[in-house]
Order: C-alpha cells, then structure tokens, then sequence
C-alpha cells in the first residue's frame, strides 16, 4: 500500500513538473510581439476601460494608431484644416508606460496670403503612478510630458521648443467617469516672446449601456481652459466647451474561441466652441480615427 501511494505520490509531481515546463517552454517560444501584446494586455487590465476623450488627454495607458482632422475658424472667418493633428503610433512600454511619437500635421489655410504647410514635430511619454479597475476602485492617475520641436514650415509651428508637463486623473462612478488634467507649457527659449500657458482640461463621460451596441456609445462634455502668463496673449484666458461622443471600440479580430481580440476601431467627434470673449478661433471641428491594437 505504501509503494502504491509513493507511486501515487511521484506521478503527481512528475505531472506538475511537467505542467510547469511546458509552461516554460512555450513562454520561452512565444514570438516577441506575442509576448510583448500579453504584456500590454496584463497593464491594461490593471485600470479602468474609460473611452479615450475627443480631445482631452487619458490618465489610461493605450496602445493605438489614432489621426485626427480639426477644422478651426479665426475672427476673420477664415478657416484652418489641421490634417493628421495628434498623428501618432501609441505604445505600452514597462513599467506602466506609454510613449508616443508624433507625425508632424499639415495646416491647409483658406485665409489669403496665409501658406499652407507641415507643423511641428511632437514626442509625449505617460507614466501611470496608480490605477484601479472598475471593481477595485475605477480610478487613475498619470504624469504627461509633452514636448514639441520647432520643425514647422512658413509660421505653421512655434519658433522654440516648447516642453508641457502635465498630471491626468480620473474617477469613475458607475458608467459615469470624470478626468481632469492640469499642465503648463515652457517654451526651452525665448520664454517672453512665446509666453507660457496653464492648460486645465476636464471632461465628464457616459457609457450609454453595458452590453449590445449601446456599450460602443460614450457621449461627454469637455472644458478646454488656458490662462496666458506673458507673449502677445499675456493676462487673457480662454475656454472652450466641447461636446462630443466616442463610438467604439469595435472588435476588428476574434481568438479561435470567438472572444475580441485587441485589434479595434473608435471613432470620435466634437466641437470646441468658445465660451469667453477672448479666443484665437471658435468652432473647432475635431473628427477622430483610433486602431487600438
């Protein structure tokens, strides 16, 4: 009996041995994209699903492709199509980080003697200091730096290089979410010329529903605010309401077992309409394409 319960005994443990190496073992053989989608997957699993706002920044981590096209209108009633504003490529690095190259826009102006042409290279990296899910908490809080190179053609660019620290954060209270950011940005030179700025953007979000074609839809209201500290705007502020909705995201790719993969598509849209006397434009149009992946 005794040798039938050692056997019994080495036959369990063989088997978990062998479990645990073929766990190894196909760990070890996971392709470098596999291995780097499941570690993306596991840091997103860590905070709350919120939609990405139309154009406030996330305290989230994402991992996409996204373009943007904003059309703004000036005093003078002229129109400015910024193409491929915020073009990027979004990834999730470790520790929870993200980095985000940026693709310089296009400014295409209808105003006279204006020139049309490409504007300033741009770079933004995310670190995540806290997050909870939906059952642990729904909560967020991330650093943001923001960072623009003076690349841009016939004035459509800054003259310096201007650096903008920034901390997002973000609650959520049922299908309610509230995120806020708060930043400033510093121009590396030419600081009185320039100016600096602090940039305050909130945005209040509703998932429609839990399930169905209602879970895609996300309506919000945002509340774009910059106070300026020196350059040609010195003393003013302005401040601009954003309705919007987030539609997506919409499973692109299924697993063998019919579960959505990571492959998606969100589209979003609003209008910044200017809501004190003082503005540099008013009706800014901003039509959103996002590929999570």
């Amino acid at each position: 009996m005794r040798i039938l319960q050692r056997a019994a005994l080495l036959l369990v443990g063989l088997a978990v041995l062998c479990g645990e190496t073929g766990k190894v073992h196909a760990q070890q053989h996971a392709t470098f994209i596999e291995r780097w989608q499941a570690r993306a997957t596991e840091t997103q699993s860590q905070q709350p699903h919120w939609a990405t706002p139309v154009a406030t920044s996330t305290p989230k981590l994402d991992q996409a492709m996204r373009t943007e096209f904003v059309r703004q209108i000036n005093s003078s009633h002229s129109s400015t199509w910024n193409l491929g504003n915020n073009n990027w490529l979004v990834l999730i690095l470790p520790p929870p980080t993200e980095i985000i190259f940026g693709v310089p826009p296009f400014f295409q102006h209808s105003q006279p003697h204006t020139e049309s042409g490409f504007g300033d290279f741009w770079f933004q990296a995310k670190y995540r200091f806290y997050a909870r899910d939906e059952r642990h908490g729904n909560i967020g809080i991330t650093a943001i730096v923001y960072a623009t190179l003076p690349t841009g053609k016939n004035s459509n660019g800054q003259c310096c290089a201007v650096v903008t620290p920034t901390i997002a954060a973000g609650k959520g209270v049922g299908r309610f979410a509230l995120m806020s950011t708060l930043g400033g940005s510093l121009p590396v030179s030419n600081a009185a010329g320039v100016g600096r700025s602090i940039l305050w953007n909130s945005v209040l979000q509703y998932r429609v529903g839990d399930r169905g074609f209602t879970r895609l839809l996300s309506p919000e209201v945002e509340f774009n605010t910059s106070f300026f500290h020196g350059g040609p705007h010195d003393g003013k502020a302005a401040v601009f309401g954003t309705p919007g909705l987030v539609f997506g995201r919409i499973p692109l790719a299924h697993d063998a077992a019919g579960k959505p993969g990571r492959l998606a598509l969100t589209l979003a849209a609003g209008e910044q309409i200017a809501l004190t006397r003082f503005h540099t434009y008013d009706h800014g149009l901003i039509l959103g394409v996002r590929l999570p992946f």
